[in-house]
């Protein structure tokens, strides 16, 4: 029987650490997961056409490797990458924008400044030690 739990115990944990290896960890998945997760978001959102959600989607997944070729190129540079980031975030949000509607555009508009102050609220927190140390 203590065999039996010892065999147990070793499987769980071989399948939980390769679990924890598979690419997903901190950053949500590859980048074509998060730009259909995005996508899906913004078309709910927005309710956008099959065609605008096909757009969008498009532009998401062309920033995935951007994002992983300016990741790699500036290093430990957050400073540097935050900057690249903003820039290449508003960049996006200008291509998205011109695939919506007027009506959609005022909505988006909306969203990213509900998410920006979310995210400074997150920041502010973080700093104060408040925060979820699992997030990097």
């Amino acid at each position: 029987m203590k065999k039996l739990l010892i065999i147990c115990g070793l499987l769980f944990s071989v399948v939980t650490f390769a679990n924890a290896q598979d690419g997903q960890g901190r950053r949500g998945g590859t980048p074509e997961e998060r730009a259909k997760r995005q996508s899906e978001q913004l078309a709910e959102k927005l309710k956008l056409s099959d065609d605008q959600k096909a757009k969008v989607h498009a532009i998401y997944l062309e920033q995935g490797p951007k994002m992983r070729k300016l990741r790699d190129s500036l290093g430990d540079n957050r400073e540097g990458f935050r900057a690249a980031m903003t820039k290449s975030n508003a960049q996006n949000e200008a291509k998205i924008a011109a695939v919506l509607t007027d009506d959609q555009k005022k909505a988006f508009t909306a969203w990213i400044k509900e998410r920006n102050e979310a995210m400074k609220k997150r920041q502010e927190a973080n700093a104060n030690g408040n925060g979820n140390n699992n997030r990097r």
